[in-house]
């Protein structure tokens, strides 16, 4: 077994090699997790993500399963939180760099240190995507613990951590899990317009506005999209009120700032700093009119280095089009008009004349019935004439 002193230079390579925050966590299943997530899979709150089943939440709360002679986790942490960018419209870890390619960069970097000083070992690691439950291996490391919107919370980073692990044959020495809590706030289940939040600790995925603009591949529920307002990827709301990140003392790093190589439109940045209130979405409808005119490739070309990829240009627009009709601003009719009549996507096509129904534009969708073949479209666009 390693040293209490090896375990604290596992550490110190940790930091060196770009993370802000270690500690390290026994490999023994997640059984509180994995009780959780079978309840949530049964209840229904898992339902727009079909490949996430019992089988696979059983995996993921079981360390030796994914590294059967694992005996440790080191549990990592990076700051997202830059302070500026585009306030609402877009969750605060979209802003810059594709994080998956930052952290696993890093990840390789402390691997291949930690071989040098302490000898070969097996290991896998993983980023957000892989199939291991990672805000239980945080909570039990020590980083923090559990937000009642489910996030991890850090006294010093609040809620905005990405996570990662490295699942280690190297026998260390765990760290304590921290003894804080939520305590009687509700600041995030008031604050969530979808109600998604729905008991302290509970979400359910197929309302979350974060799952609705990014993982949910088909039609955004109608009723529903009038709670999106302008968010076109995910949602940070249920973290700008939160009381903890309030506090937070993030640390700058440069891949996740929206800066002026960012793929996303230049917005004019907020004069302040305040973080526990919420922000107004501060993309203007020119720049959302222009993100409707990208084809498959420039899509591809503009967002190939950002997590907002993950999308695809179908999603992107589909999004588009909700914010703008939600609008209510007559000049995003023609923007709108374009994408119904000639978007080659049914699914972008069907949600612009959803916003075209919010905006009155009886004329359009009248004109879109006399050309329009895909039955969903068709559907969408009578039912926005119906509606107004």
């Amino acid at each position: 077994m390693l040293t209490i002193m090896d375990s604290a230079r596992v550490k110190e390579l940790a930091l060196e090699a770009g993370f802000d925050l270690v500690c390290i966590a026994g490999v023994e299943p997640f059984e509180r997790e994995r009780q959780a997530l079978a309840h949530r899979i049964d209840a229904g709150l898992f339902d727009g993500l079909p490949w996430f089943t019992r089988a696979r939440a059983e995996v993921a709360s079981n360390p030796r399963a994914l590294l059967p002679e694992a005996k440790s986790i080191i549990s990592l942490g990076l700051c997202y939180d830059t302070g500026e960018g585009p306030a609402g419209v877009i969750a605060r870890y979209a802003w810059g760099q594709d994080y998956h390619e930052v952290i696993r960069a890093r990840l390789k970097t402390l691997q291949r240190r930690l071989a040098e000083e302490l000898g070969e070992f097996e290991f896998r690691t993983f980023v957000d995507t892989g199939r291991i439950v990672d805000r239980a291996a945080a909570v039990r490391a020590g980083l923090g613990w559990y937000g009642k919107n489910t996030n991890l919370l850090n006294t010093t980073f609040g809620s905005w951590l990405f996570l990662a692990e490295l699942v280690t044959t190297l026998e260390l020495e765990p760290d304590a899990p921290r003894r804080q809590n939520c305590g009687q706030c509700h600041a995030c289940l008031d604050v969530c317009p979808t109600g998604a939040i729905v008991a302290p600790y509970v979400v359910d995925n197929n309302r979350c506005i974060s799952f609705l603009t990014i993982e949910l591949r088909g039609p955004i529920p109608r009723d529903l999209r009038p709670k999106l307002g302008g968010y076109i990827f995910g949602c940070d709301l249920c973290q700008d009120v939160c009381p903890v990140n309030a506090q937070a003392q993030p640390v700058y790093h440069a891949e996740f700032a929206f800066a002026s190589q960012s793929p996303l439109p230049p917005i004019r940045r907020p004069q302040d700093r305040e973080r526990a209130r919420v922000r107004e979405p501060r993309l203007s409808l020119r720049d959302l009119a222009d993100l409707l005119k990208l084809d498959e490739d420039e899509f591809r070309q503009r967002f190939r280095h950002s997590a907002i990829m993950r999308t695809q240009r179908r999603g992107l627009l589909r999004n588009v089009c909700v914010a703008l009709g939600n609008s209510g601003s007559p000049a995003a009719v023609r923007p709108l008009t374009e994408a119904l009549l000639h978007d080659p996507e049914p699914l972008v096509r069907g949600h612009a004349a959803w916003a075209l129904g919010q905006l009155g534009a009886s004329e359009t969708l009248d004109q879109a019935r006399q050309s329009e073949t895909d039955p969903y479209v068709r559907e969408e666009i009578e039912l926005a004439h119906t509606a107004h």
